[in-house]
């Protein structure tokens, strides 16, 4: 394919580095007991401050098993859709008279890994990291990324040493979902790194059942067991894990077939077939997870017209790029899945039709003599992107049959998720009109945040800045009614996002991974996020 062919020599490049670095360090640990070793599609270690970058990927490695939230995902099952269940908070409730005002009752005798105490000080120290920007301990990264998910903190104070009040900025009936995004690091371990978080960053604190003991950027980070985790049943029965970063994913194959590590994290469709052979399992399951293109709907941008954004969605082969990828995606139709009862009954049931996409360019002003001309934001790699670069020339190949005419700009995942926190007329969207990332759909917070007018970049997640009047009125109407009376609106939220198509629907991924057989007792949770601690090593 010319496109990954174009980028063959970058790719060895980063190939051989991260195998040199994986054949060192793998060497001395290959033979420790209880030590797993786990591949990543990230080109870095995620950040260790306590808000990881990377991404989902980077909150699946280096943030769940090392900071915890008040609230926390329930990853003990891989047979329904993973929920949330009681973290550093054991309860909360949301005030009936004032609705914008929430109370936790923190969980006691929790400790951060330096030993300092979990409490509402340390609750409320974390909270001003994120959201003031004029605290001693803001952090500029992490307060970027958590105000990116959960924009609508107003307010926050102490009520007592384990209550804590948190006000947001307008009714939130699925608030508890926005509070799984936003960690917590130990003050104490802070103020002990000379209240510098490049310091802290080597020696970070948290209250997870791992913690960091080394930390190798670019190279590895290795976590070890916290047998003092305040929840004992989930004490891991791992001693250590040990991370490494590899965006090439024939390094990574190549990697997990030598020995070099246990875990793979996607590996190549086309080598399933021979992993499953030679004895590695090869596990998937759904989740919420969306492989889309999000569009810029702004006025100077092809995609301002509906009638182009469907024209798309018509011209696209979903069940090839399911053959593409060796069967480890199912095609998508929509934010949610199809034949679940949050998808409804859109008006358009998108399948691949060039004809009718041709008929809706030609209504919107296009054709041959004028074909559409786009720019697309992709990556080399990163959390739950896939295979990013023959993914992405299969649909340029597809769309130019419809007169749609692609061309990408091509970026690592860091660039991606800084320029998917601007606006799309910004500098760090880099011109494009689309931004392909991957993104979840776990719940109707995840809808908010991707395509509520009041979530427009920079503030909150809407990079598109997609409006619709009769979305963001049945949005609010969700937010001040109850949970369990909100099912037939959802459907009727994923009909409008259907049929307006502020994103290019490509396909669900599996959430493919690959593991040697002595790897035993993961359970691999219908989540981005998994948990490690019932692993074993046999």
């Amino acid at each position: 394919m010319r496109l990954y062919r174009q980028f063959e020599r970058l790719r060895y490049g980063a190939a051989a580095a991260a195998m040199a670095a994986a054949l060192a360090l793998g060497a001395t640990h290959a033979d420790a007991d209880g030590t797993l070793r786990i591949a990543m599609t990230a080109a870095d270690v995620p950040t260790t401050t306590g808000m990881p970058n990377n991404g989902y990927e980077g909150m699946r490695f280096l943030g769940y098993p090392i900071f915890e939230g008040l609230v926390l995902w329930d990853l003990s099952s891989a047979d329904t859709l993973a929920d949330i269940k009681p973290g550093l908070a054991t309860s909360w409730t949301q005030s009936k008279e004032d609705p914008t005002k929430w109370t936790f009752t923190l969980r006691q005798g929790v400790t951060f890994h330096d030993g300092s105490p979990f409490n509402a000080d340390a609750a409320i120290w974390n909270l001003e990291r994120y959201y003031n920007t004029d605290s001693e301990q803001f952090e500029a990264q992490g307060s970027a990324i958590t105000r990116a998910r959960n924009p609508n903190v107003k307010a926050y104070k102490k009520i007592d040493d384990y209550t804590l009040e948190i006000t947001t900025d307008r009714p939130l009936s699925y608030f508890p979902y926005l509070l799984v995004y936003m960690l917590y690091s130990s003050p104490a371990a802070w103020e002990a790194a000379g209240k510098d978080w490049a310091e802290f960053a080597k020696a970070p604190s948290g209250t997870g059942p791992f913690e960091i003991t080394d930390f190798k950027p670019r190279v590895s980070v290795t976590l070890d067991k916290n047998a003092s985790y305040w929840d004992k049943d989930r004490i891991p029965k791992l001693d250590r894990i040990i991370l490494y970063p590899m965006p090439e994913a024939t390094t990574r194959l190549a990697a997990l077939r030598s020995g070099q590590v246990d875990w793979i994290e996607v590996p190549p469709p086309d080598a399933i077939p021979s992993l499953k052979s030679a004895g590695y399992d090869i596990v998937t399951n759904s989740y919420p997870h969306a492989w889309p293109w999000v569009l810029d709907v702004s006025p100077d941008s092809p995609f301002s017209d509906v009638k182009v954004r469907q024209a798309a969605n018509y011209c696209i082969n979903r069940d090839d790029m399911v053959t593409l990828l060796n069967g480890i995606a199912e095609p998508s139709v929509g934010f949610f899945k199809q034949g679940t009862s949050k998808f409804g009954n859109p008006k358009n049931a998108y399948t691949f039709d060039p004809e009718k996409a041709k008929a809706l360019l030609k209504e919107a002003g296009y054709g041959p003599d004028k074909p559409v001309n786009a720019k697309v934001m992709i990556s080399t790699s990163g959390s739950g992107q896939m295979l990013p670069l023959p993914m992405n020339e299969f649909l340029q190949q597809t769309l130019a049959e419809c007169n749609i005419n692609i061309e990408f700009e091509v970026v690592e995942w860091g660039t991606m998720l800084v320029g998917f926190r601007a606006e799309p007329t910004d500098t760090p969207s880099l011109g494009a009109d689309a931004m392909n990332i991957s993104l979840v759909t776990s719940d109707i917070s995840q809808m908010a945040r991707w395509f509520w007018s009041g979530n427009f970049t920079p503030n909150g997640s809407n990079w598109g800045h997609w409006k619709n009047e009769e979305y963001d009125r049945i949005l609010g109407e969700i937010q001040t009614s109850s949970l369990d009376e909100i099912d037939a609106k959802v459907a009727r939220l994923n009909e409008i996002v259907v049929d307006e198509a502020p994103w290019l629907w490509i396909v669900h991924d599996l959430n493919p991974r690959a593991m040697s057989k002595n790897v035993k007792g993961f359970v691999s949770a219908q989540s981005w996020f998994q948990d490690f601690t019932p692993v074993t090593l046999e």
